[in-house]
């Protein structure tokens, strides 16, 4: 059996940063990782958009946290659960199709792979939960379903929502979601989930399960949530997130997006910054501290810990270079622009716009701009004159027409 680390300092940091609750307590757990015995500890990813962003980061850091320290670690793709969908405080999400699904999670490895380590002397296992949840009979399933009570499942925040709101729109598939992630912990017979603080609930029915089936205490670390930078929940669905995909220049410019009041929980949650030095940056900004130089750093951290400290400092050489002295990137993508090619039409093609609508709106909030000249011309079309000009959309895209 491999051993284990008990190295209080990083037991403490994997109980603390960036959590909001440990169940059954911290205390318990701490004593659990003290003991020297070695635990199986997983968190599950629903491939319901093809991007992991950086609030799934802090999750995968405390899950690397784990695997320093020696225990077995499990990365989980939910391709069965994702059928169903998580419940979306809204509506009852869209049924995806095995294509989608396969399509969705064909990066996440190598994304993954950019802060955990699934090859060397105590590699993280990458499971799919298709291999069990598919093999479920319909007793099976009743059994499953035994072990809750429907008040209990409605407890759940969002049902509540969902049913004040118009009470025909909860459906039966949503409230069994609950149960097949909880059953994930009950196949792998893990000691220890790994979530988001929005999978509470979820995460609590399996410890639930993990009793009911395995007579055995499950563990449950809850993390802090992080917002994207347009103020909404990060999440695979909308893609608004800072993308573990992105290149480090996007990075760097999103994680610069953020509002001043982002600064502090984002380099706690999104970083490595030691927690002392981050205390320093948060009395200097209340004492009056110019938040620009903070928010670097959270910006430069953040690519540092995915992508590697050359890659971050490249990304903060560059936005100093187009933002804070109003220069060009050194490199530009070339934009071919047929005869008669709108401005429009140009946007959405090369993915400056996601529909034509879209585009329009850029235009019409003068977020659109030609070698600096802003265009606020619905109709406006590309012609000879544009050859070699610079399309810039928004604050971070920029594009080199080529009329063909």
């Amino acid at each position: 059996m491999k051993k284990t680390i008990t190295d209080e300092k990083l037991i403490e940091e994997f109980l603390t940063r960036g959590v909001e609750a440990i169940y059954p307590s911290k205390e318990e757990l701490k004593k659990k990782l003290m003991s020297g015995e070695r635990l199986r500890a997983y968190q599950g990813f629903d491939p319901t958009g093809p991007y992991l962003h950086v609030g799934h980061a802090m999750g995968i850091r405390a899950m690397r946290l784990l695997q320093k320290l020696g225990h077995e670690v499990i990365f989980l793709v939910g391709d069965y659960t994702a059928k169903v969908g998580d419940p979306d405080k809204d509506t009852t999400r869209r049924m995806l199709t095995d294509e989608e699904i396969e399509k969705n999670m064909s990066g996440w490895k190598e994304q993954a792979a950019q802060l955990i380590d699934f090859s060397g002397d105590n590699p993280v296992r990458f499971e799919r939960n298709y291999k069990w949840l598919s093999k479920l009979t319909s007793f099976d399933m009743l059994k499953l379903m035994s072990n809750i009570t429907l008040p209990q499942i409605l407890q759940r925040d969002l049902f509540k929502k969902r049913l004040e709101a118009d009470g025909d729109t909860l459906k039966l598939h949503e409230i069994v979601y609950p149960l097949l992630q909880g059953y994930d912990g009950v196949a792998m017979e893990v000691d220890i989930e790994i979530g988001g603080a929005d999978q509470t609930f979820n995460m609590l029915r399996g410890r639930d399960l993990s009793l009911a089936y395995l007579k055995k205490e499950k563990f449950v670390r809850a993390n802090k949530m992080m917002d994207a930078p347009d103020g909404r929940t990060m999440s695979k669905t909308k893609g608004n997130g800072i993308n573990l995909s992105d290149s480090p220049e996007d990075m760097f410019g999103k994680a610069m997006s953020y509002s001043d009041d982002h600064i502090i929980s984002g380099l706690e949650f999104l970083t490595e910054v030691p927690m002392e030095d981050i205390e320093k940056t948060k009395k200097n900004l209340e004492a009056g501290a110019n938040p620009m130089e903070a928010k670097k750093r959270m910006a430069y951290e953040i690519v540092k810990m995915i992508k590697g400290e050359k890659a971050a400092e490249a990304a903060r050489d560059n936005f100093e270079k187009v933002f804070s002295r109003k220069e060009l990137p050194e490199e530009i993508v070339p934009s071919p622009a047929p005869p008669e090619t709108t401005l429009i039409e140009l946007m959405v093609n090369e993915g400056l716009a996601a529909s034509k609508g879209d585009a329009k709106r850029k235009i019409e909030q003068g977020g659109v701009s030609i070698d600096g000249a802003v265009i606020k011309d619905l109709q406006y079309s590309i012609n000879e004159s544009d050859n070699g000009k610079v399309l810039k959309v928004g604050k971070r895209e920029f594009r080199r027409i080529e009329t063909v």
